[in-house]
């Protein structure tokens, strides 16, 4: 297993993907994402329809998104 993990996330630095979990985890928490609707001021997220199955899928997406962002924000 140990040939699967990075070298850099070894030495201390942290991953892209580790960097994407942490800012997905804060998306969540912090707006509801995922979440069926409850009237809030603002950041209402994107409402799945019921479930833990769609929840979860839309918590993939969310990490997906912010992996992207943690990419491009390399170039």
């Amino acid at each position: 297993m140990a040939e699967d993990t990075p070298q850099h996330a070894t030495s201390g630095a942290r991953s892209d993907d580790e960097v994407a979990l942490e800012m997905m985890k804060f998306i969540a928490l912090t707006t509801g994402f995922g979440k069926p609707s409850t009237s809030s001021a603002g950041f209402g997220g994107k409402a799945a329809k019921t479930g833990s199955e769609e929840y979860a899928d839309a918590l993939l997406e969310l990490f997906e998104r912010c992996r992207k962002v943690i990419r491009n924000g390399k170039q």
